[in-house]
């Protein structure tokens, strides 16, 4: 919405109705914004000479603006009648918005009149917008007229709305939406559904939101792996694991199914997360290593670690990049299990410095004193190698 830059203006004092009508008419922005919080102190009077004011045209918008955010706080008939007056006939989209917005805010007086407006084809989507503002029980029934309207807004707009009620009717319009036409409107019955965990014992949403990580629109497909994630039993885990392993899922959603994954916390999750470090990307790769380091059961985070210390001594040429080592050691770092102070030292070896410092860094965060002594102990043993000899020097150097 256009708006003026806001200029400093003195607090408004006591003001009549007159005053307050003659500031909003003659006020910058900034003055009118001060002098609306008012208008709820002169009662049910400031209405009227507020109706004449919003149903002038020849007004410049910005006042028309303003009285129709003010009437919206005046749970009156008359100004229910005049803020649908406005939202029906305004020409500018910034009046017609506050006049939507407006009548939100008076809630269930406003649900009858915005309900008429679902018939009126112009102005379904604004009041659609407003009646999903609204949030109450009361809304349900004509939101659910316009599940089916012609336009995918007003579709996606009801679905959006109607996700926030437990109502028998509402889960099979949802699950009816996800084969809508519009990729928009399948995302929000995606979403919805992904917070219906309590519906698992009567519809098979794992199946049902399994079918749209297929879907043509990528968005979809990364909203329905949320969704999987927030599910979050092991149905939902094996179907995640499933798109996670083909060869021909985008890379974009391996990373989101990965970060799905991770919020599952079991073990069967935890396996399906190693399995990432199979797939060819690097970006995937580093993803199973962020999600491994965010376990907090702390057995899955004992079996994380392990994870961790074994990748780091693989020769799989794929996994051996210093960035990835890097980031291995961050988590081990990061996740305080004391197995993984052996392998840190190890990584002093590593001729990049970058490896080096992030091993350091682990160390410090892991155990400092315990890694300290370790490090000092490790200079005396005859057998060391050279690399490492001077890896755990310069780490000495850092403490």
């Amino acid at each position: 919405m256009r708006q003026p830059a806001i200029q400093s203006h003195p607090p408004v004092m006591a003001l009549t109705l007159a005053e307050a009508l003659t500031a909003l008419e003659t006020g910058d922005f900034q003055a009118r914004w001060e002098v609306a919080k008012r208008f709820s102190d002169f009662g049910v009077g400031a209405i009227s000479p507020l109706i004449a004011r919003v149903q002038d045209d020849e007004l410049d918008w910005e006042l028309r603006w303003f009285v129709a955010r003010i009437l919206g706080q005046f749970d009156q008939p008359e100004a229910v009648t005049a803020l649908v007056q406005l939202l029906t006939t305004a020409e500018d989209d910034d009046l017609c918005l506050m006049a939507a917005e407006a009548l939100a805010n008076l809630g269930p007086s406003a649900v009858i009149a915005l309900s008429d407006l679902l018939e009126d084809s112009p102005h379904r989507l604004l009041a659609v917008k407003a009646l999903a503002q609204i949030r109450q029980a009361t809304t349900i029934t004509p939101l659910l007229g316009v599940v089916n309207d012609a336009d995918a807004s007003v579709r996606a707009t009801a679905l959006e709305a109607l996700s926030s009620f437990r109502d028998a009717r509402i889960p099979p319009i949802l699950i009816n939406a996800l084969q809508d036409k519009t990729s928009r409107v399948r995302q929000e019955a995606v979403t919805a559904l992904g917070f219906r965990g309590d519906l698992l014992n009567q519809i098979d949403l794992v199946d049902c939101l399994q079918a749209r990580l297929w879907d043509v629109d990528l968005e979809v497909c990364r909203c329905a792996a949320i969704a999987l994630g927030r599910l979050g039993n092991e149905a939902a885990a094996q179907a995640l694991s499933s798109a996670l392993k083909l060869a021909h899922t985008p890379i974009p959603l391996q990373i989101e199914i990965i970060r799905t994954l991770s919020w599952i916390q079991t073990e069967t999750a935890l396996s399906y997360l190693a399995q990432g470090l199979t797939l060819e990307s690097s970006d995937v790769h580093h993803e199973v290593v962020a999600a491994l380091s965010r376990m907090e059961n702390p057995p899955l985070k004992a079996a994380a670690t392990q994870i961790l210390i074994e990748l780091l001594e693989t020769e799989d040429s794929a996994l051996q990049s210093n960035q990835l080592k890097q980031a291995i050691a961050l988590g081990l770092g990061q996740m305080g299990q004391p197995c993984a102070v052996e392998p840190l030292i190890q990584l002093l070896a590593n001729p990049d410095v970058g490896v080096r410092l992030h091993s350091v860094a682990a160390l410090k965060q892991l155990d400092p004193q315990s890694a300290y002594a370790k490090l000092q102990n490790q200079l005396h043993q005859t057998a060391l190698s050279t690399d490492l000899r001077q890896g755990i020097e310069a780490a000495l150097q850092e403490w």
